[in-house]
């Protein structure tokens, strides 16, 4: 199976949980990246970062050099940011029509996943949800521990 993970990270915490399934199941990795990006450092960020996920903005994205039609596994994953995904997916889910593709996704935050999950299935009907898991800051709380866990999942989505 062909496997793609999709993902958009300002911290490095989606990232490392991205890179550890990549790396467990053999994929490819997208990283979403925008023209214009939040500044990583301050307080300013969260504030930018909030502001822009809950007036739902579509930021312009850097170009990349894979379709994720081309995948049979598309797994998603985003910071929580305002309760909800990063404004990075909300424009990769505007720039692509994915339709009967397996699908599987997981979120980082520093205290709670909120609906973010269920907002991003609201994303991509038409698709077989086959897994989701979320992580609380997987840099800062257990490395080690968080990288087993997305291993093991990454495992259990691909049977």
């Amino acid at each position: 199976m062909k496997s793609l993970i999709v993902f958009y990270s300002l911290e490095g915490n989606t990232r490392f949980i991205a890179q550890t399934i990549a790396e467990e199941i053999k994929g490819d990795i997208l990283e979403l990246k925008p023209v214009n990006d939040i500044k990583q450092k301050g307080f300013m960020r969260y504030l930018w970062g909030g502001k822009q996920a809950m007036s739902k903005k579509i930021p312009e994205l850097k170009p990349f050099d894979k379709n994720p039609n081309d995948y049979d596994l598309i797994v998603i994953g985003t910071p929580v940011w305002a309760f909800t995904f990063a404004p990075a997916l909300r424009a990769f889910y505007s720039k692509n029509k994915i339709q009967n593709k397996k699908i599987a996704l997981f979120c980082c935050h520093g205290g709670g996943k909120a609906g973010t999950l269920n907002k991003m299935k609201e994303q991509l009907t038409g698709n077989n949800i086959v897994g989701e898991i979320d992580f609380m800051d997987p840099l800062i709380h257990n490395k080690e521990d968080n990288a087993r866990k997305a291993k093991e999942w990454a495992r259990k989505i691909v049977k």
